[in-house]
């Protein structure tokens, strides 16, 4: 065990221990240039936390840690309860950070994982981090992609098949009649983002006299979705979309809600509408969303069952790789009361 205190790496950093205490326990107080700094004292220095000498000199960490992408969605909230489930009967606790979409972040999140000693990571990241993953396998810890296709030779992954998801939504709309299409959603850096679009217009690309319109967003929220429903609601009629996609169900529920403030718009007469999750409120919504549905909280039971597995293993392990198929459920939104299943 290195004999490195916290004191080396802050004095090789040219920083305060307070600050590399910052950077080991709460990386988002740390500025990104000063935690790039830190984490290269870190590495040359070989120095290790002492909550992971602690887990040493007792035995391996019952902690898994899940860094998550965003934590304040319907979603997410579905994912982690399947993870727990699986975590609590395999005798685990589980620790979330939340990236926030940030590379940065995720960044300094793996490097306190890593110095704590964590048993494994389930990672839902932005950025790629094969390397980092590889690295992490090599001291014992291993990872378990979520929500990305990865080599099976680097690790485990579960996901959607959003490309298929996409696709669904979008022959949905195509095959009740709609043409003038319109996809809400961003930002598509995000692979699944980019794959719900990419199985969209995949739907479309024989359909001639149809027309897809992207509105690319920042975020994924009812708060957007109700500014892209204003937007909509201003255009002549001739320039509304009659059929729109939106990548999850909280930018469909706000877009339904600003259009809903017209009398002379219709849903789904004049604009049908197709989310994406099927979170609960997506049935209670004053017009029930027709969704597709990712069934959120097996892909965490089953994201547990891999990690599981590969800690049990060690290196031994043959990765896996899981894709789930998603569903399309058929509301109001798209289809009038009298029809709708």
């Amino acid at each position: 065990m290195s004999d490195v205190g916290l004191r080396d790496v802050a004095a090789r950093a040219g920083v305060s221990s307070g600050t590399v205490s910052n950077f080991l326990n709460r990386p988002d107080k740390v500025a990104p240039e000063t935690s790039a700094r830190i984490r290269a004292a870190v590495r040359e220095l070989g120095y290790v936390g002492n909550g992971a000498a602690r887990q040493l000199r007792v035995g391996e960490s019952t902690t898994i840690a899940h860094l998550a992408l965003e934590v304040g969605t319907p979603s997410f909230s579905d994912f982690a309860k399947g993870i727990e489930e699986r975590a609590t009967e395999a005798g685990y606790s589980v620790l979330t950070a939340n990236s926030t979409g940030s590379v940065e972040r995720e960044t300094s999140y793996l490097d306190l994982f890593e110095s704590q000693r964590v048993r494994g990571i389930l990672l839902s990241a932005v950025g790629s981090h094969d390397q980092r993953i590889v690295k992490l396998a090599d001291r014992g810890i291993p990872t378990v992609v979520v929500g990305k296709r990865v080599d099976t030779s680097t690790c485990s992954s579960v996901s959607i098949d959003d490309v298929a998801g996409g696709q669904l939504a979008v022959e949905h709309l195509q095959k009740i009649g709609r043409r003038r299409i319109a996809v809400v959603g961003g930002p598509f850096d995000i692979e699944t983002v980019a794959d719900r679009l990419d199985g969209a217009r995949r739907a479309l690309a024989h359909v001639r006299d149809a027309k897809l319109d992207v509105a690319e967003t920042t975020d994924r929220t009812i708060t957007v979705g109700r500014c892209i429903g204003e937007e909509i609601r201003r255009r002549p009629k001739a320039d509304r979309p009659d059929g729109i996609f939106a990548v999850n169900d909280l930018l469909a529920i706000g877009i339904l809600h600003a259009l809903l403030e017209e009398p002379s718009i219709r849903v789904p007469e004049d604009i049908a509408i197709v989310g994406y999750d099927d979170i609960e409120f997506a049935a209670d919504a004053v017009i029930p969303l027709t969704s597709v549905r990712r069934q959120s909280e097996l892909l965490g039971r089953t994201a547990l069952d891999l990690l599981h597995q590969d800690m049990s293993r060690g290196a031994t392990t043959k990765h896996q790789r899981v894709v789930f198929q998603p569903e399309l459920v058929v509301r109001r939104s798209t289809l009038p009361a009298a029809t709708a299943s």
